[in-house]
């Protein structure tokens, strides 16, 4: 593993994000990491954003995404939970030297557009490509060496054919000795076997099982009744 646990210390938590319950949790108790790959899952607005960012920028990673060691944005300070977020285990070499990739959906077609066809990324040209076919380029090239690679949201842009390859490049990071952390809203990525999946909501965070999970039977509910949610 190359993360086992996270903890943070910061001077005052009487300010964002430190309210927000998970992250207030994350606070007080730390979350230990005892798996290859992590899901963090939840309600929009619940952090799990927020921390996946925080652990990729205290990681080394740019926190609009990319690569260990590389800038996609410079002029950008670190957030405040990056600031204080601390990361413990098996993590080797300076920043620079990492191996890791910061996937964000939000931000990943303009940094695509950007790095496309330099040194130490992708040949072909994602702009060329659907939404998800970049996307999948991407995760194909970049999620390769042993490394730490966080991801918020990648399901955005994939089809469910897509998501099942993207859990197949899950599969191979962590086989070849890589460690993945999540955030998704995606019933299919949290159903990988030998996951972990943190639940991340106003009571702070929690281990789940899949099929315990608020957004597993919200799914199972709409796709038996959907007129039941349509109004209907």
């Amino acid at each position: 593993m190359i993360i086992d646990r996270i903890t943070c210390q910061p001077v005052s938590t009487d300010c964002w994000p430190y309210s927000i319950p998970p992250v207030a949790r994350l606070v007080q108790d730390g979350l230990t990491l005892d798996t290859p790959i992590t899901f963090l899952v939840g309600e929009n607005g619940s952090g799990k954003s927020t921390i996946v960012e925080a652990i990729a920028e205290a990681y080394g990673l740019d926190a609009r995404g990319g690569r260990a060691g590389r800038k996609y944005v410079n002029d950008r300070p670190k957030t405040l939970l990056g600031e204080t977020i601390k990361l413990h285990g098996r993590i080797v070499g300076n920043k620079r030297d990492r191996k890791g990739y910061f996937l964000r959906a939000e931000t990943a077609h303009g940094f695509m557009s950007f790095v496309s066809g330099m040194y130490g990324y992708w040949e072909e040209n994602v702009m060329e490509m659907s939404h998800g076919e970049g996307f999948l380029t991407v995760l194909n090239t970049m999620f390769r060496d042993p490394g730490l690679y966080i991801m918020d949201e990648p399901e955005a842009a994939l089809s469910f054919t897509s998501c099942l390859k993207l859990v197949e490049i899950m599969k191979q990071v962590a086989h070849t000795g890589g460690q993945i952390i999540c955030a998704t809203h995606s019933p299919i990525l949290t159903a990988l076997p030998g996951a972990t999946v943190w639940e991340l909501g106003k009571h702070g965070i929690r281990k789940s099982s899949w099929r315990e999970l608020e957004l597993v039977d919200n799914w199972r509910r709409f796709l038996e009744n959907p007129n039941f949610y349509m109004g209907d």
